[in-house]
């Protein structure tokens, strides 16, 4: 057998560069489109000398921040549908822990990202080392053992030559439908240096094919079964239909068999906002029109998604009988579910071909197009602007679709903004809607605008984020101001973290510590964002009312870089809507507010379980 002698870092390199991924359409990619890193002690001598010898091969990105930097990854990989795949690599210590907040954002929201941390010493000789935690029980420890929980996969390398197996499994994570999520590398910093005699095979050219599961034979019969008994059906679109690329076969199964489609978050726009058998989101987040359906089905097909409470209503919202066609065969057991373990356009396409003439009832049809005309009645009212008060979040969602290019994709992640997106965002074309609420991790808006905007130049990115996402990680402004990307950021500033003030009331809680009004951080009150952007090259602007907000999202539509708009919004305002959702309210206060909320929270709970 050849062999090649490279160090453990020029190894791992190479094996990258020689990974592609082939797509329906026989297409060839690089399975990997690009590395951020940010340098330090235990990645800049090894890895760093290996990534700049192909650095126009494969492309080396800076961020400035490593959790900020692994999330751009992560949204370009979503927003590739998972087809293509970004790596992000950093130092030992605190640099490999930043990292740790993205890696539990990939895994719970299933996208997959290589995380490469540099680790300490496999010599064991200069130790401690700078940065290194020592664990007095376990010599063995190191901080990148944080990483093993939210990891898909995990190898620690302390030997050249475990790269030989290492790599093909942490291959199989990124590009498995159903194992999909983070694959950690982790590399001790003195075997990134040292040199091995590795197999040319290792570097041979691999295409990667995306596997899609067809139903199996007696599932599909019960899921067939299940369908042809039901009057009143609603599908519940998921991620795993924009994953699995399955937008027009939902489509064609949607109107051959005349049931509603109602939305998660990861499934929005699936189908356009206009198709006649959108009928909504549905869950917490979701809208009056939606979450009745759900309530009324006598079946629902949920079509890949996990079920997690926002959707569920705290597994509640579903009275009847669910089918779940899903890749993961866990997520199969949810909710009492008939398990159907098939891709979604295989699971799809099978379930046409085998329905012969089925349609839902006429009348209910009827009753789902009677509530949603009633939800855009109060839709229509909720977001009518008045420019001469602070508009409500609802109020700028709206104004900022109405001013963007139909195939624009909106990105967000927490606080208030994924309900009144869920709600109010109409996505006039397919894709149009990036949202990470399975972890809704604060601070990921702008760096998933960058990433988004990487993998789709082709189309306008405008990222929503609140002015207390953007304090939490904003630095990754300068970095899509230094790449010269095209994105439009609208700053909601409603002083605070206005959602989780409203829950806190909502809970019999006094106003603490969540406006900054209600803080000991009363300085902070006032805060320049137009100027704290424009600092770091951004074009930037205040809005001081609705008319204003229109024309200056539409002249960044039109303009060149990074274009930031401000606007004060209302800290109390939220749509209706929704569903119940389980909040523990304690049993125990010297506030009469919280107690009665106790009690309303026991009888609610009783209400909607049933126990």
């Amino acid at each position: 057998m050849k062999t090649i002698r490279l160090t453990t870092a020029q190894a791992l390199v190479r094996f990258l560069t020689h990974q592609f991924v082939r797509l329906d359409d026989g297409t060839e990619l690089p399975l990997f489109a690009g590395v951020w890193a940010i340098f330090g002690h235990g990645n800049v001598a090894g890895i760093g000398e290996a990534l700049f010898q192909v650095k126009d091969q494969l492309p080396t990105y800076r961020g400035h921040n490593e959790q900020s930097m692994a999330h751009a990854a992560i949204a370009f990989a979503k927003a590739r549908q998972r087809q293509q795949v970004m790596v992000a690599t950093s130092s030992i210590g605190p640099g490999a822990t930043n990292m740790v907040t993205a890696a539990a954002t990939a895994h719970v929201n299933r996208i997959p990202v290589l995380l490469i941390p540099g680790d300490v010493f496999a010599s064991g000789l200069p130790d401690p080392v700078l940065q290194q935690v020592e664990d007095f029980s376990d010599g063995s420890v190191s901080v990148n053992d944080t990483f093993r929980p939210v990891s898909r996969y995990f190898h620690r390398i302390t030997r050249p030559e475990q790269l030989i197996q290492a790599l093909p499994k942490a291959m199989v994570v990124l590009t498995d439908p159903a194992l999909c999520g983070p694959a950690t590398i982790s590399i001790c910093q003195d075997v990134q240096s040292q040199a091995f005699n590795y197999p040319e095979t290792l570097f041979e050219k691999r295409i990667w094919v995306l596997r899609r599961q067809p139903p199996d034979r007696n599932e599909l019969a019960q899921t067939l079964a299940a369908i042809n008994g039901a009057r009143k059906p609603v599908i519940v679109a998921g991620g795993g239909v924009r994953y699995s690329r399955a937008e027009a076969e939902l489509q064609a199964f949607a109107i051959t068999h005349q049931i509603p489609v109602i939305e998660t978050q990861a499934g929005k726009s699936s189908l356009p906002a206009e198709h006649p058998l959108n009928f909504g989101a549905v869950g917490v987040t979701g809208v009056a029109c939606a979450n009745t359906l759900a309530r009324e089905a006598d079946l629902v097909l949920a079509l890949g998604t996990r079920l997690q409470d926002f959707i569920s209503g705290s597994n509640s919202l579903f009275k009847c009988q669910v089918v779940q066609l899903n890749v993961q065969p866990m997520d199969t057991a949810k909710y009492r579910a008939i398990p159907c373990v098939a891709d979604v356009k295989l699971g799809l396409q099978s379930l046409a071909a085998n329905l012969d003439g089925y349609r839902s009832s006429a009348d209910w049809l009827a009753h789902a197009n009677k509530l949603r005309s009633e939800w855009i009645g109060i839709q229509q009212d909720i977001s009518a602007a008045n420019d001469t008060s602070i508009p409500s979040d609802a109020q700028v969602v709206v104004a900022v679709n109405q001013s963007v290019a139909d195939n624009a994709v909106v990105v967000a992640a927490a606080g208030s903004l994924p309900a009144e997106l869920h709600k109010h965002w109409r996505c006039a074309s397919v894709g149009g809607y990036h949202l990470e609420y399975g972890y809704s991790c604060m601070g990921y808006e702008i760096a998933g605008g960058v990433g988004v905007k990487m993998a789709e130049p082709d189309r306008e990115v405008v990222v929503m984020v609140g002015d207390g996402s953007y304090l939490m990680m904003n630095s990754e402004v300068a970095t899509a101001v230094s790449l010269g990307l095209q994105i439009t950021i609208v700053i909601l500033d409603n002083g605070g973290y206005s959602c989780i003030n409203r829950l806190q009331v909502a809970t019999g809680g006094a106003n603490f510590n969540n406006l900054l009004c209600d803080t000991h951080n009363k300085g902070l009150a006032e805060i320049d964002f137009a100027a704290h952007a424009a600092a770091m090259g951004a074009h930037a602007e205040k809005a001081a009312n609705i008319g204003a907000l229109k024309a200056a999202v539409r002249a960044a539509s039109n303009r060149a870089g990074v274009s930031v708009v401000v606007i004060d919004t209302d800290p109390v305002s939220a749509s209706p809507g929704g569903c119940w959702w389980e909040v523990e309210v304690p049993e125990v206060s010297v506030r009469n507010e919280v107690l009665e909320k106790h009690k309303s929270a026991v009888v609610s709970r009783q209400r909607e379980r049933g126990y």
